[in-house]
């Protein structure tokens, strides 16, 4: 582990030790977790930009082309 200090607004530092308070963490493990969340959603749009490169409306309408023609169940309908 290393360390890092971290400078906050009062009002950003004051939210954030209620909730890791409600949380029944410490203000540590929050700001860990809250780090490690913004770079998994980082990670995925890069993941899926990349995915979306390789796609292409022929492919999509090929998959879509598959999908059987029927009226969806009762429970699925809006």
């Amino acid at each position: 582990m290393s360390t890092m200090n971290l400078t906050l607004p009062q009002s950003l530092q004051a939210q954030v030790e209620a909730l890791a308070q409600k949380e029944g963490i410490s203000v540590t493990e929050f700001i860990t977790l809250a780090v490690a969340e913004k770079l998994a959603t980082l990670a995925t749009a890069d993941y899926l930009a990349e995915r979306a490169k390789r796609g292409t409306r022929d492919k999509l309408l090929a998959v879509l082309a598959k999908a059987p023609d029927v009226d969806p169940e009762d429970y699925d309908k809006l």
